[in-house]
Formats: C-alpha cells, structure tokens, sequence
C-alpha cells in the first residue's frame, strides 16, 4: 500500500511590538547666560539612533516658538540669547517626528540691583505685628516686572512688587525682578529681628493728687515707636478697670482723679497691642491738708489673691506702715 503523505502549510504571523511615539529630552549646562558667552543645550532621544534635530525659540513671553535650526545632525546647539528653547528628534523617509522636548528658560543677568524695603519702618517688631515688604529698583519708570523672593514661601502665585506679612518671624529677607528673560542681581539681604510682644511700663510724676490739681503720667513702651496708647482706671482694687482714652498719642495723660491707673500700645492695621501695663495707685490728699504716704506702684497680676473691698484710702494707710517713712514720693 502506498503511503500517502499530506503536507500542511503553515502560516507564521510577525507581530511587530510598536513603542509609543517617542519624546525628545533637552538638557543645559547652566541657564543663565555668562557675561559675553554661550550656554550648550543637548537634544536627545531615549534608546534610539539615527536622528535629526529641529531647535525652536520664543524670544519674549508675548512671542510664540520660531524654528531656528532643523535637521541637524549633532544634537548639541549653543546660544547666546535668551529665551524659551525646545527642539524635537526626526528620522526616515517621510520623517517620522518625535514630540517637542520640555522647555529650558535661558536667562540674561542684568545690572540692577533692588531694594527690600520694610513698611512700617519700624527698628523693632513684635512677634504677631504685620508688616509689609517692598521690592524696589529706583528710578524704573513703572515697568512691569514679575518678582522672585528669598524665602522661598513668599513665592506664590501670581508674584507680587509686595508681601504683607500678618505674623512676622525673624529672618533674611530678598528679591529680585524678572521680565522677558531678564534677570536683575539679588538686593541685599533685610535682616527682620522679632521680639516676644512687649510690655507697656507706666511712670507717674507722682502719686499724691494736689488739691484742685492733676498728675502726669506717663505710658511708653521700651525700645520702639509709632505707639497709640490706651489708659485705664479702676475706682478701687477690686472694681473691673474701665477704658478711659483710646489711641492718644504723646504717652501722657493728666488726671485729677483718685484710683488705679494702668495702660496699653497699640499700633499698626491690623492694630497690634502690648501687654497692658504695671498698676499706679493714685491718691488724694489727706484730710486736714496731710497727705498720706505714695502707695508703691502695684504690680499686674494679682488675680490669683482673694479680692476684698478695702479702701484707697485703707491701702495707704497700710502703705504708710510698710514703708516706715522710708518711701519718697515718685
């Protein structure tokens, strides 16, 4: 019996694995532009081989991307001008197109320097107050900069010729503008120094009330200026302390009235306000004429005692007996 043979064709199918379209990658050596010099730029394409190069440039940030280069064999271009580059990859007939790389911003350095400029000026500053910073460059005709701060946190968007800062904190401040390119040089660091928050400190001329007349006190606060004060009184120890003036200005109030005086600054939009101040005790005179000895200054914090309804003029009394004929009037 003959054999029989069968043949069978087979069918071998190639499926040929195609990568995404690839993109060209774009890499500087440096991004600002030395003085007279050029900066290299390298244009690449990941894995592969085999490709040509188109370099585009937007000259200003109102211009769009102009082709200055194609089908260049090296992938390696050096500038001198600044501006926005990119550039893309092609190869084969018709040229296959990668897509445009990332953007590379070179930069141009220029001659100015700015000024960081703290509003209010004040020479101290207290944790809590707000201040304002400024960026300024003298004599520049009001053109339109965008503007870069060192700290870094006070960069966000959009960038601003200043910052309003509502809780100040010590540190080194700085700016610099940037326009179409440009780069002006770094101010000079403001070195903002913040303090705990202070305490107002009251000085009577004296403690004893004139017949018919007043005293002068005086409300400061150490170290620093552009204070408003605000006075309080209190009819006796025990009584809540009542506002009776409020953002005076000159730290001085005449009273003619007997109590217990104390006072607080304030300054500052938002207004900011010390710690209020020490406690004066203020008496009249005497009956008779005599006047009874100064009660020392009283000092604030006394809400932890046991508060009694003694009199001013009980308080000097005993005033008189710890002093001895020892204290002098204030």
């Amino acid at each position: 019996m003959e054999n029989s043979f069968f043949k069978q064709d087979l069918l071998v199918f190639v499926f040929a694995s195609t990568p995404d379209k690839p993109k060209a990658s774009l890499t500087a050596e440096i991004t600002i532009l030395p003085a007279g010099g050029s900066i290299a730029l390298s244009c690449s394409v990941f894995r592969s081989a085999g490709w040509k190069f188109d370099w585009f440039r937007q000259q200003s940030e109102h211009h769009t991307a102009e082709l200055i280069r194609n089908n260049e064999p090296d992938g390696v271009l050096r500038v001198s001008e600044r501006g926005v580059y990119s550039c893309r990859g092609g190869r084969g007939d018709p040229v296959f197109y990668t897509e445009d790389s990332g953007k590379v911003t070179i930069w141009e350095t220029v001659p100015i320097k700015p000024t960081v400029i703290l509003q209010p000026n004040w020479s101290q500053v207290f944790r809590g107050e707000t201040v304002t910073l400024r960026c300024e460059i003298q004599g520049d005709g009001g053109t339109q900069w965008t503007y870069e701060w060192r700290p870094a946190w006070l960069n966000y968007y959009p960038t601003s010729s200043e910052y309003r800062i509502t809780r100040a904190e010590s540190g080194r401040y700085s700016c610099r503008r940037t326009r179409n390119y440009l780069l002006t040089q770094w101010s000079d660091n403001l070195y903002l120094t913040v303090s705990d928050k202070p305490r107002a400190s009251l000085r009577p001329e004296r403690t004893i009330l004139p017949a018919g007349g007043s005293v002068a006190m005086s409300c400061s606060v150490d170290r620093s200026t552009d204070w408003k004060f605000y006075w309080f009184r209190q009819e006796s120890v025990s009584s809540t302390a009542q506002l009776i003036r409020h953002n005076e200005t000159g730290g001085v109030l005449f009273i003619s009235e007997e109590g217990v005086y104390s006072c607080r600054g304030g300054r500052g939009d938002p207004v900011f306000y010390t710690e209020t101040s020490n406690k004066v005790f203020i008496q009249q005179t005497a009956e008779g004429g005599q006047a009874n000895p100064p009660q020392p200054t009283l000092p604030e914090g006394h809400s932890g005692e046991k508060k009694s309804s003694t009199s001013l003029k009980e308080l000097g009394s005993r005033a008189q007996a710890v002093c001895q004929g020892e204290c002098d009037s204030i």
